[in-house]
C-alpha cells in the first residue's frame, strides 16, 4: 500500500480506539484491553480486506467476519461505525438498556454482525460452518475469525482447527489475538497455549506471524492467505493489550474493566495527541 493509504488506515484505527473507549466509559463496563490490541486488525479487515457493503449489511456473497473473542465488541462496533454501518454517535449507548449495542455481538440487532458470540471457544466453529458452507454452495467470499490467545486455552478451538483443516477450508483465515494477557494474568501461567505457530501448523494451517500494529505486515499475511490452497490459514499476530493508552498497555487489570472520568479524560488526550500526529496537525 502507499504511504498515504496506510496513513489514512492509521488514522482510522486510532479513531476506533477512541470510540471503545468512549463507549466503555459511557457503559461504565466492558473490555477496553483486548479491543485495543485489535485496532489495526478490526481496521484493515473492514476497510481494505473483506468484500462488504455497509449499505448491504446481508449481502450475499459478502466476506463474513466472526469475532470469536465477543467481549471486545467496543472495538468490532467502533470499526463498523465508522465504515458506514450505524452512526458513530451511537457508540456511547454501548450496554445500556434498550441499546441495540450490547456488551457482546448481537447479529440479530447489529447491523454487519455476522455471528452472535460471546461464550468463548465457538466463535471459530461457526466461522468453520460458514465456509464449508460456501465450499458446498460454490461461493466464493472468505471466512474470518478472530480470536483471543487465552480463548484457545478453549477445547473447542482445537475440534474447529481440526475440522479446518479435514474440509480443506482454504477460504478460511483465523487470526490469534497473542497479546499475551487474560483476565486471570499472564496466558502463559494460567494454561499456557504455546507454542501456538507449532500447534496451528500441526492441525493443518499455513500460519503466518506478524507485529499487529504495523499496517504493512497485515496485509502482506493477507496477501498470502489468499495463495494458499487446499489448507486453512491461520496469522498470529504479537500486540500490545491496551495498545495506544499508556496506563492500559500490558496491564491485565484492563482487561474488562471501564475508565474513572479522569482515566478516560488522560486515555483520549493521548489518542487526540496520537491522532494530530498522524493528520499533522
Amino acid at each position: 500500500m502507499n504511504q498515504a493509504e496506510k496513513k489514512q488506515l492509521q488514522i482510522t484505527a486510532c479513531k476506533v480506539r477512541m470510540d471503545a473507549i468512549t463507549g466503555v466509559h459511557s457503559a461504565k463496563a466492558g473490555h477496553p484491553g483486548g479491543s485495543l490490541s485489535a485496532a489495526e486488525m478490526f481496521t484493515y479487515l473492514y476497510f481494505k480486506e473483506m468484500n462488504i457493503d455497509p449499505a448491504n449489511p446481508r449481502m450475499e456473497n459478502r466476506d463474513r467476519f466472526v469475532l470469536s473473542k465477543g467481549h471486545t465488541a467496543p472495538g468490532l462496533y467502533a470499526a463498523l461505525a465508522h465504515r458506514g454501518y450505524f452512526p458513530v454517535s451511537d457508540m456511547p449507548t454501548l450496554r445500556h438498556i434498550g441499546s441495540y449495542l450490547q456488551g457482546h455481538p448481537n447479529m440479530n440487532y447489529v447491523p454487519g454482525v455476522d455471528m452472535s458470540t460471546g461464550s468463548l471457544g465457538q466463535g471459530l466453529s461457526a466461522a468453520v460452518g460458514m465456509a464449508l458452507g460456501a465450499k458446498y454452495q460454490q461461493k466464493d467470499f472468505r471466512v474470518y475469525a478472530l480470536m483471543g490467545d487465552g480463548e484457545i486455552q478453549e477445547g473447542q478451538i482445537w475440534e474447529a482447527c481440526m475440522a479446518a483443516a479435514h474440509y480443506k477450508l482454504d477460504n478460511l483465515v483465523a487470526i490469534v489475538d497473542n497479546n499475551g494477557l487474560q483476565i486471570d494474568g499472564n496466558v502463559a501461567d494460567v494454561m499456557s497455549p504455546y507454542p501456538i505457530v507449532d500447534k496451528l501448523a500441526a492441525f493443518g494451517f499455513h500460519v503466518m506471524t506478524i507485529d499487529a500494529h504495523d499496517f504493512d505486515q497485515i496485509e502482506a499475511a493477507f496477501a498470502e492467505a489468499r495463495t494458499v490452497k487446499g489448507k486453512p490459514s491461520a496469522i498470529v499476530m504479537k500486540s500490545v493489550k491496551g495498545k495506544g493508552v499508556s496506563y492500559m498497555e500490558n496491564n491485565a487489570g484492563w482487561h474488562g474493566k471501564a475508565p474513572n472520568d479522569a482515566e478516560y479524560e488522560q486515555a483520549m488526550a493521548e489518542l487526540n495527541a496520537a491522532l494530530a500526529e498522524l493528520e499533522g496537525k
